[in-house]
């Protein structure tokens, strides 16, 4: 395990996504979540995820089949249904099956297009980070393809909400190199973490538009971020336009992320939809570079072990409110 033990508990009470929903069909799919192989598979109107270990003899079930009812194991074609029952053991058909074939499943719950699980449910509040305005008829819901960081998700999650870096990192896609300045903002303490209101005249059209400079416009992000590793980023546009980005950042393991970013809008509802994949994708690769190369690839906790800046509120906010839920030797090593 990568993770330390006493920070993968804590870690594991909490709920994390681990797949588009959109791309889970019949076919069982392997995925990893705090070092734990899991399985994914359609059993009719519900989705099971599970170890993916088939508790006969050890074969992974991702390696099997799915009809979209159950899935198969590849190596004697144990069946396994809802809830992780085992239905059907093929070299005996006609006996009774016992209850330890049964698989060990996780809770699955579908939301912002996201498959999210909890690996201990039993220790953990039923709380899945809000995302403002998905369920609004006004706008329009994307779920953009995951992006895998080799990285820790707190150093992706303390660079989405890092507000210092724009001039000098996304050049290529929206930000102003000449416009370096942070104006002064404050954070505020939430019952899940924290939220932070920065206003500058940074704007966030794609460079290239035409219409992306309006004189005198103050934007405003409003970021709110839920612990451990969920944060979304409310962008006001000019005309009242609104993009709210959620970052999910999936704990694979200590040294590697799947980014999820779903997100909706009240504008340019008529745009093609790959169009807004390849642009959040530009944006999160220039991100993806610095966050790989970072060191220590952990997130310092202990707030003398890195410097700061006025800059910095939320990249502190976050670290305390980190230290807050108790987790401390990982991120400190």
């Amino acid at each position: 395990m990568t993770f330390d033990a006493d920070d993968w508990l804590i870690l594991a009470r909490c709920w994390h996504p681990v797949a588009l929903v959109r791309d889970l069909g019949t076919k069982p799919m392997g995925v990893t979540l705090l070092d734990a192989p899991l399985v994914l598979y359609r059993a009719g109107d519900t989705i099971v995820v599970a170890d993916d270990l088939c508790p006969h003899r050890g074969v992974p079930l991702s390696m099997g089949k799915g009809d979209g009812q159950t899935v198969a194991c590849a190596y004697h074609g144990f069946r396994f249904g809802q809830q992780g029952r085992c239905v059907k053991v093929p070299a005996h058909p006609d006996n009774a099956i016992p209850g330890k074939l049964n698989l060990r499943t996780y809770p699955a719950v579908e939301r912002y297009g996201l498959i999210w699980t909890c690996l201990r449910p039993d220790e953990a509040p039923p709380v899945i980070a809000p995302m403002p305005h998905w369920n609004d008829p006004a706008y329009q819901q994307i779920n953009c393809p995951f992006i895998d960081i080799a990285g820790f998700a707190g150093r992706q999650v303390e660079g989405f909400i890092d507000v210092a870096h724009f001039a000098f990192v996304h050049t290529d896609t929206f930000a102003d190199p000449e416009n370096p300045v942070v104006p002064p903002y404050r954070t505020r303490l939430t019952p899940d973490g924290f939220e932070a209101e920065y206003r500058s005249t940074v704007g966030n059209y794609p460079i290239g538009r035409t219409d992306r400079g309006r004189p005198g416009f103050e934007w405003l992000r409003h970021f709110r971020v839920h612990v451990p590793f969920t944060a979304t980023l409310e962008i006001h546009f000019p005309d009242n336009g609104r993009l709210v980005i959620m970052n999910a950042a999936s704990p694979v393991s200590a040294r590697q992320t799947r980014m999820f970013a779903p997100m909706c809008r009240n504008f340019d509802k008529d745009l093609p939809l790959q169009d807004v994949y390849d642009f959040n994708l530009r944006v999160f690769e220039e991100d993806r570079a610095l966050v790989e190369a970072q060191k220590p690839e952990n997130l310092p906790l202990d707030p003398t072990l890195e410097a700061h800046v006025m800059a910095d509120r939320s990249s502190i906010a976050y670290r305390r409110a980190l230290r807050t839920m108790g987790l401390s030797q990982f991120f400190t090593a």
